[in-house]
């Protein structure tokens, strides 16, 4: 996904947005084992997903101030993969963790992550 952005809207509005993106899937594994066996059994549990942002850029103090709220008050949140300005997948999301740092004599960044909630789905 060379070149692929991530897009975070509220509302239909674009609140920011990110190349370098941390992306993790994961399951939970459920032990099925009975006593007959020494070996042990498994299977798929829970489906998460989690988004991790470095440098999330924000391009106005609106957009900031509607991304601030949205974490604060818990609404959620969509993100959307694309690519050349075609739509990969999208999902609704919560902002799990969002902190920023503002350096003297630098730009402030926003870093961020997100827990999907239900699954990414193809297209918009």
């Amino acid at each position: 996904m060379n070149g692929a952005d991530v897009l975070v809207l509220i509302e239909g509005n674009l609140v920011g947005s990110q190349r370098d993106v941390s992306f993790d899937d994961s399951n939970d594994v459920i032990d099925v084992s009975s006593k007959n066996s020494r070996a042990r059994r498994v299977d798929y549990g829970r489906y998460s997903s989690t988004v991790s942002m470095d440098a999330l850029y924000v391009p106005t103090d609106t957009a900031y101030i509607a991304l601030k709220a949205a974490e604060r008050a818990g609404n959620k949140v969509q993100l959307m993969r694309q690519e050349e300005g075609t739509i990969l997948e999208s999902a609704m999301a919560v902002i799990a963790s969002m902190s920023e740092a503002a350096p003297d004599q630098d730009a402030v960044t926003v870093a961020i992550s997100f827990e999907i909630d239900g699954e990414w789905e193809s297209g918009s």
